[in-house]
């Protein structure tokens, strides 16, 4: 067996590691945050109980032996293995993480209420949804993969998976204007539709034959989110986006008008680094949404 209590102190061993590499004791002594004088205390401290000289000197300048340069890598080596077997071990105690950006409307009305069902498969992994609309960076913020609504542009190493398609059509609540509704499309009234900055009507109008202008005036909601909630309100006709509504819808809370859905030009897109899927947690969570995304009937 070997025996360990023959090691010099592993605290000058550190100090002489780096001011070898420096062939300086003044910047060793600000890497491992200690006084020049400690540094040279402890060097000194370790050729006396080696027997052996590290280091010349000549005034203030240093240079190390041949000797101590052997004597260094050993240490530089046997240093990085403990670095190394230390990160091994807290990683494993560590919990999983998994950071996930999206739309705030998909993530208030579609992906949260889904990810209890994602967290109860892998109860050990910490999940934090943010939800934003901006282009991602995702080294700088952290971000493991991010769910994006548009064309599916691609961008510089970054992976952008096709996830679904979507639709429009009119919504309201079944108490709107006291349960009166319109029976077809001819019976809208411009004054009762409620208007979103992203999701104009002209579209489904024309795909439902009729000849009207685009709504204008009064309340233009930022957000499809907000739409569906001020139809579920009563304050008007949405046109919604299936994947928005359609949890009130099939709830009851709200009512579809019509079968005609007007396609979205924009879809839903899975956004992760090149090397995302090494990550355990991003391949589950993929995995899992995509299951999901399979069970999620677009009409």
């Amino acid at each position: 067996m070997s025996d360990f209590r023959r090691l010099p102190n592993l605290a000058a061993l550190r100090a002489f590691e780096a001011a070898a590499r420096h062939q300086n004791f003044s910047r060793a002594a600000e890497e491992i945050h200690l006084t020049h004088g400690a540094i040279s205390h402890q060097v000194r401290a370790l050729e006396q109980e080696l027997g052996v000289e590290l280091f010349t000197r000549n005034g203030k300048k240093i240079a190390v032996t041949a000797d101590g340069l052997r004597f260094a890598e050993v240490i530089r080596t046997s240093l990085s293995q403990i670095a190394q077997a230390t990160a091994v071990l807290q990683d494993v105690r560590r919990p999983k993480r998994l950071t996930i950006t999206t739309l705030p409307s998909f993530a208030a009305r579609w992906l949260a209420p889904r990810l209890e069902r994602f967290i109860e498969i892998y109860p050990d992994l910490e999940v934090s949804l943010h939800s934003s609309n901006h282009k991602v960076d995702f080294a700088k913020e952290g971000v493991d993969i991010a769910i994006r609504f548009g064309v599916g542009a691609k961008q510089a190493g970054l992976c952008s998976e096709h996830l679904m398609d979507d639709v429009y059509y009119p919504v309201l609540s079944p108490h709107f204007n006291g349960g009166d509704l319109p029976k077809n499309p001819q019976e809208l009234l411009p004054s009762q539709l409620l208007r979103c900055h992203d999701e104009p009507w002209l579209g489904w109008f024309r795909l439902a034959g009729l000849d009207l202008p685009e709504p204008s005036g009064g309340l233009l909601y930022q957000d499809s989110s907000m739409l569906a909630r001020a139809a579920h309100n009563g304050r008007g006709i949405a046109l919604g986006r299936h994947s928005i509504v359609q949890s009130e819808v099939a709830s009851g809370q709200l009512l579809r008008l019509f079968e005609i859905a007007l396609p979205c030009p924009s879809s839903y897109y899975l956004v992760y680094p090149e090397r995302g899927l090494e990550l355990p947690q991003v391949r589950a969570f993929r995995a899992w949404l995509l299951q999901e995304i399979a069970g999620t009937q677009v009409q």
